[in-house]
Order: C-alpha cells, then structure tokens, then sequence
C-alpha cells in the first residue's frame, strides 16, 4: 500500500505541470497559480485540521507540544510555500526539461541527509533503483535541455533551493510523522503553508488579483483538489508506511508519467528515447518495490 500511494501521488503530483501549462495560457504569473492552488485547498486541509484539533481536545489522540507546533510551521513554510514558489520562479528562465532535471536530485538529497545526519545506511538496492531511475531520466529529457539564456544560472539556483528544500521538508515530516500522525502533520502543515502563499499573494497582487477569467478558476480548483489535497494526503501516508528516502525516489514515477498526459492532452509527441528512459525509470522503481521495507 506505501508502493501503491508513493506512486499514484507522485503522478498527480507531476500532473499540475500540465494544468499549469493549461493556466498560463490565460496570462496568470506564478504567484497568481501558486496563490489559487493554496486558496483553493485550504478548506479541505482546514477542515480536516479542524476535526483533528477536536479529537485532539477530547483527548483521542496527543496534544501538540510547543516544539512540535513550531516544527508543523516551520514544515508548512518550507514545503509547499518556499518549494513551490522557489521552483516557479526558476521556471521562468530555463526550461521545463531543465527543471525536472534538478528536480530529480531531491532523492539524492533526502538519501544523503538520511544517512548523514540520521545515521542511516543507504542499502545497495536502494542505490541500484536510484542509478536505474536516474538513468531512464536522463534519458527522458536529455532532448529537452536548454542552456541557452543569460538567466540559465541563477534560475537553475532557484529550482536547485526547490528541490533541497522539498527534500528537508521530506526528512522532517518523516521524523514528526511518527509523534503527530500523517492526516493531522498534512492538514496542519499545509493550512500553515496556504497563509504564507495567501499573505505573499495579496501583498503583491491585493484583491484585485481576485478578478481572473472563469478558466483559471476552473483549472485552479482541479490544481488544488487532484494535484495538490488528494496526492499530499497519499505522499505522507506513503511516507508513513516506507519512508521517506523510498517515498521520495518512488516520486521518478510522476514526472515520467507527464509525457504521455502531455501527449494526451497537450498533443506532445513522445519519441523512442523518452520511452527508452521511461523503461529506465521504471526498472528503478521495480528493484525498489522488490526490497523489504525496513524497520
């Protein structure tokens, strides 16, 4: 079931690259799609934020220390508000092949940060699925790098810090996920990661920024439900059940499976190199699921 949803997440997680490809048509910049996504999915994660907090009063579950509370708020604020926003600022100066390939060291980080700071030993299966994977993602996108720009440098910065900082968000959660629980780290975390998108966005923009064609209305609430609540829900019940190192490179998944929904829905081609890496990518995430979870 840890495989099942690491996966199934990973994809809907990639796919808001498609929706927000759709959204961009409309004119929107990236705070504007950023600020939507959150606004739109704040509900759902106050609600069940709230639910939690109730069981919580009447003593079904643990109260929140202080020193857990700040951990939730600093996880909300580097996950999904500094990540994202770090990773669509890089966006607009190198290309998306670029990007998703800075992305792909996220595993890397978190593997490293496990074993480093955590002590904990990174199997030979687990470095036969990563080079796997990693090979079938070279492959996938080594058509599309772009180095042209003078801005190349310091956009692949922006979405280097993304994928850092996405994978302490990773490590974090899955050393808080044992004393807090999945639902309530997720429901917390993100409510507190809407705000800080929601303060950024209203600064800038004000309430004017409320006046948008239906359409990105439209692709925003599909952005907030099927890329944003359903699959943070499933990465975190992921990481609770396998953790995070195997969570995190079980995620090549998602943005291999982009090609064919681009190819679905954007009319992209797909060539025999980008199925030579995705046969790649998912050899990887065979040898992976073919290990014991430890612990």
């Amino acid at each position: 079931m840890g495989f099942l949803l690491a996966g199934l997440g990973a994809v809907l997680f990639s796919a808001k690259a498609i929706v927000v490809k759709l959204t961009y048509r409309y004119g929107v910049d990236p705070l504007t799609i950023i600020g939507y996504r959150m606004m739109l999915s704040l509900p759902f994660f106050a609600l069940v934020g709230f639910y939690q907090a109730r069981r919580a009063r009447r003593g079904q579950i643990p109260k929140l220390s202080v020193r857990e509370s700040l951990q939730l708020v600093f996880l909300g604020f580097i996950g999904y508000y500094l990540s994202s926003f770090l990773d669509f600022v890089g966006l607009q100066t190198i290309s998306a092949g670029l990007e998703r390939l800075i992305l792909f060291l996220s595993p890397t980080f978190v593997l490293l940060i496990s074993a480093f700071y955590l002590k904990r030993p990174i199997a030979r299966g687990q470095w036969l699925a990563l080079g796997l994977s990693y090979l079938g993602v070279m492959f996938v996108f080594l058509q599309d790098l772009s180095f042209s720009g003078s801005d190349v440098m310091v956009g692949s910065l922006f979405v280097l810090g993304s994928a850092l900082t996405y994978s302490i968000y990773l490590i974090g959660s899955g050393e808080l996920i044992k004393r807090v629980g999945a639902t309530r780290l997720v429901a917390y975390a993100m409510s507190v990661s809407a705000v800080f998108t929601l303060l950024h966005f209203f600064a800038v923009h004000g309430l004017a920024g409320l006046e948008q064609p239906l359409p990105v209305y439209q692709l925003s609430l599909i952005h907030a439900v099927f890329n944003t609540v359903a699959p943070t829900f499933m990465i975190m019940w992921s990481v609770a059940r396998i953790g995070a190192p195997m969570t995190s490179q079980l995620g090549l998944l998602g943005p291999v499976s982009v090609l064919f929904l681009a190819a679905w829905l954007l009319d992209e081609p797909i060539t025999g190199l980008q199925l030579v890496g995705t046969a790649f990518a998912l050899a990887g995430a065979v040898v992976l699921g073919r290990r014991k979870p430890q612990g």
